[in-house]
Parts: C-alpha cells; structure tokens; sequence
C-alpha cells in the first residue's frame, strides 16, 4: 500500500508539473501571437482605418465582458466545481443545462447587439469613422456567441482539470487574425501608396476585416471540442432551467456584473476620447496607438507580475478559508514587495528606451515611425502605471479570495469616476496629439487611487499588512530603479537618437542598455540589502555549492 501511495504522489506531482509547464508555455505563446497580432494589424491598416478597426473589435469584447466575463471565473466555475462534488452524475446534468442557458442568452444578446451596432458606433467613433466603423461592427459582433461559448467550454474543462487545450485555443485565434491581417497587406495595402485612407477601404476590405474576427473566435471554441470529448463530457440540450436555481446564481453574480459595467464605462470614455482627439488630424494617435502602448503594458503584467499573483493565490484563499488573516496579511506584503522588485527593471526599460523599443515593434509597413514614435511616448507612460496596476491586481485577488465581491465592486466607482474624468481632462486641455498620452497617465492615477482603497479597506478586514516593511523596500528599489536609469540615459547620450539610428542599431541598444539597466538595478538591490534579492542570491550560491 506505501508502494501505491508513493507512486500515486509522484504521479500525481509529475502531472501536475507538466499541465504547469503547459500552461507557462502556452501564455508565453498566446502573449507573442497576441503581439504579432497588433504588429500585423498595424502594418496592414495604418492608424485612420486602424482607428476605426480597434474601436470596431472593442464592441464584442466589451459586450462580453459585460454579460458573461467576470461572472464566469467569480461565479459559474465554483458551481460547477461544487455540482461535480454533490451531484450523483459528478455535475454532468447541471453543466449541460449552464451551457444550454449560456448558448440560448449568448444567441439573443448577440442579435440584439447587432442590432444596435449603428448605436455602438456613435458611442465610441468619431464623426470621420462612424461609417467605417459601423459596417466592421455589423461583421465584428457575431464573435460575441463565440466567445462567450469559448469561455463556457474552458470552464468546463478548468473543472476537469484539462488546462492545455483552454490555454492553446486563443492562440489559434491570433494566427487567423495575423493571416487576415497578412492578407490585407498583400491584396491591398502593398498596392496603395502613402497612407491607408478611410476613404479607401472598399466592400471586399470591409468583408475581410471584419469577418476575421468572428473566424478567429469560432476556430478557438472549434479546438476545445477534442479535449470536451476526451475528458468525458457530452453536449446534451437541457431546457430545465429551474433546477439551475437562477436567482441564487443571480445573487452570487450581481456584484461582479456592476463591477463588470463599471469598468466598460471607462472603456468606452476611453476609446471616445481617443477617436476625437484623432478626428480630423494625421498626426493625433488615436485607439490603435492606445491599444498597442497598452498591449506592451498588459504583456510585461502578464508574464510576469501575473505569476507572482497566481503562485500566492492558493495561500491567500487557504489562509482566508481558515481565518488565518494574519497569515493572509504576511503574503499579500511579500507579494507586494516581490511584484514591485520583479516589475522595476520593467519601468526602467519603458521610461528609458521607449522609443527604441515601440519603433522596433511597429514601425512596419502603414504603421510609420510618428505613429510608433507616438506609440513609444504613451508606453513609457505605460511603464509608470505598470506597478500600481499590479498591485491593484494582487489586492483585487486578495477581496476574491475573502469570497467579498461587493467591496471590489464598490471601491471600483471612485476609480472609474478618476477615469472618465482625467480622459475629459485630457481631451479638453492638451493638444491632439497628447490626448492618448493623457489617457495612460489618467490609468496610472486612477491605479493609485485604487491601491489606497485597496489597502485601507483591506487593513480593516485582516489587521496590519506590514506597510512599514512594504514601504521601507519600495524606497530601496526606488533608489536601485532611479540608478539603473540614470546608467541608461548616460549610455544613450553617448550613442545614436532614435532621429538617427536604424532599427538595427536600436535593436542592439535595447540589448546593451537593457543588460545595463538590469545589471546596475540588481546590484544597488543587493548593495541595499533588499531582502528578495539577498534570498535570491544565497539560493544561486546555493545551487553552485558557494
């Protein structure tokens, strides 16, 4: 019998570290493709049309975000979980109907939303693309069943614990867009000289654009039937609502879906405000400059200030399961401090060699060196708001963890109500071409604000959370950080402006300096005593046998 447990442990370990290696892989790979995507998309369009097609893509993700997005992970997963555990056919029954009843709301959410796709674009365009934007919607917005299917049937197989298939699927959706964007380039876009006028796009162009969307949310729910059929679960219609116990699940998803609602208000303002700024001018970036800067922001987050969130996560929840909320304070500063020193070295790299690294990125194709130049500026203001948005983040998880949805929800209207205001702010002070800089700034305020709420609500909840230690390690990694760039900005005065360099030269200094900047803000860290980083090196040491 010991035999039989050993090797059951190893087994059970073994698989374990292969789905996590899966799952590192497979976000590593969506977080590329996800990049080439914009890459492709900017080179094909430009920024006028590629204006109206980030505002035209918003609509379906927005939409579902909306209806289903929070509510999914906060709400239906648990459910499933829990009818898996209590239910005599391990939950098969209660997830057939979920899925039917998902399939039935996605089916009439999305023919009302087409319906008012005209509406959609007069909330979010500018006079100069409503048309545009108008026709991409009515072909854009199908993909809200798609998606929404798609993120029921991961759900259904995060509950069986198959990861690899929900993991891989968005990535096949990247390659249909990047092949439609290639596409466009060859058909069209080589063949028109200059910039890529709204008044070029034609019927054809329209069709491919927008059709692109939906086929690439269609493939990603198509790849996640395999895996259904492989765990076991069947399709099967069930219209038996009732024994779904629909206003408990109501309940239990009110306070995600206004913290949802709140949150597009914002993306609304936010696109709005951009397509004015950009209405009427070549030179104002505009959505797709946004986009792009933001994109870069959420990469560096996601790869890397995600990991730390997901590696705390199982503490967090067990030490709020079992009351142990002193336990719960400890993590969540030594997530803090550990999420701030890992994202630092980040900041640095965005604030010194922004330029350089967004002409590297886009400056390909329709997508010039102003519009990257532009795109460098609002990425480096990207990079300020990068660590405030990280541990808005992490604390947001802690609220979750303590099952308390209602405070998240509550403490997110001041600080959409920061946002809408500084994007008014921004439109209505600087010029054009600063609108979207404007905006990035006003993000990082308003994740400020959100962390102060965060951290004064949760101190009520769970005691002290250590902000004596937390802030005494911020003020080290602010000097190694301040360090690091100031090594940077005097190795670019001594080489080549990005007015003068070519994207060779750029590349190898986004290499050089960006082994400066980690090499110096390591070593004023451990100069400094910060503790992550002594433990870091002793366990290095270690390995080496010093």
């Amino acid at each position: 019998m010991e035999g039989d447990g050993v090797t059951n442990t190893k087994t059970s370990t073994s698989g374990l570290a292969r789905h996590g290696a899966v799952m590192a892989a497979g976000t590593l790979i969506s977080r590329i493709t996800g990049f080439l995507r914009n890459v492709v998309i900017g080179a094909a369009l430009g920024t006028m049309v590629g204006d109206a097609y980030v505002t035209a893509q918003y609509f379906p993700q927005m939409v579902y975000e909306l209806v289903m997005g929070g509510v999914l992970t906060s709400v239906v997963v648990p459910l499933i979980v829990r009818a898996r555990k209590e239910d005599f056919d391990q939950g098969e029954a209660f997830t057939q109907r979920l899925l039917t009843l998902a399939v039935v709301l996605l089916a009439a959410s999305t023919a009302c939303v087409v319906a008012a796709a005209p509406l959609l674009a007069r909330l979010m365009g500018s006079d100069d693309n409503r048309e545009v934007v108008t026709s991409l919607s009515y072909l854009m917005l199908p993909a809200l069943f798609f998606y929404g299917l798609s993120a029921m049937l991961q759900a259904v197989l995060n509950t069986r614990e198959h990861f690899a298939a929900p993991m891989w699927a968005p990535i096949l959706n990247n390659l249909v867009i990047i092949a439609m964007g290639g596409a466009f380039f060859v058909l069209y876009s080589s063949k028109i000289s200059g910039d890529l006028e709204l008044s070029d796009v034609t019927g054809p162009m329209l069709l491919l654009l927008g059709l692109g969307v939906p086929a690439g949310v269609l493939v990603q729910s198509l790849a996640m039937w395999p895996a259904l059929r492989k765990v076991g679960f069947r399709w099967k219609w069930r219209f038996d609502f009732r024994e779904l116990h629909l206003s408990k699940i109501a309940k239990l998803a009110g306070w995600i879906f206004l913290y949802v609602a709140v949150n597009q208000i914002a993306v609304v303002t936010a696109i709005k405000v951009a397509n004015l700024a950009a209405a009427g001018s070549d030179d104002n970036p505009g959505p797709i400059v946004y986009n792009n800067a933001y994109a870069v922001m959420m990469m560096a987050h996601g790869i890397v200030a995600v990991s730390v969130i997901t590696a705390l996560m199982p503490r967090l929840s067990a030490a709020a399961s079992e009351g142990r909320y002193s336990d719960m304070a400890a993590g969540l500063s030594s997530g803090t401090r550990l999420a701030t020193l890992v994202m630092m070295p980040v900041v640095v790299v965005y604030i010194a060699l922004g330029s350089q690294l967004s002409i590297v990125m886009f400056d390909w194709g329709k997508y010039g060196r102003d519009a990257a130049t532009a795109t460098g500026l609002v990425m480096a203001l990207g990079g300020l708001a990068l660590i405030p948005f990280s541990l808005s983040q992490l604390q947001t998880f802690a609220f979750y963890s303590l099952t308390d949805g209602k405070t998240v929800a509550i403490l997110n209207i001041p600080v959409v109500a920061v946002r809408v205001l500084g994007f008014g702010l921004s439109l209505a002070l600087l010029p054009g071409i600063y609108v979207v800089a404007g905006i990035m700034v006003t993000l990082g305020i308003s994740y400020v604000v959100s962390t102060t709420l965060s951290t004064i609500f949760l101190r009520r909840r769970i005691g002290l959370l250590g902000m004596r230690a937390v802030v005494l390690t911020w003020v080290r990694q602010l000097i190694a950080g301040a360090a690091a760039l100031a090594a940077a900005w005097g190795a670019l005065a001594f080489l080549p402006g990005v007015d003068e360099a070519g994207k060779g030269v750029m590349l190898a200094e986004l290499l050089g300096v960006g082994a400066l900047i980690l090499v110096v803000y390591l070593g004023v860290a451990y100069v400094l005593r910060i503790r992550e980083i002594t433990e870091l090196t002793s366990m290095v040491r270690g390995k080496f046998g010093r």
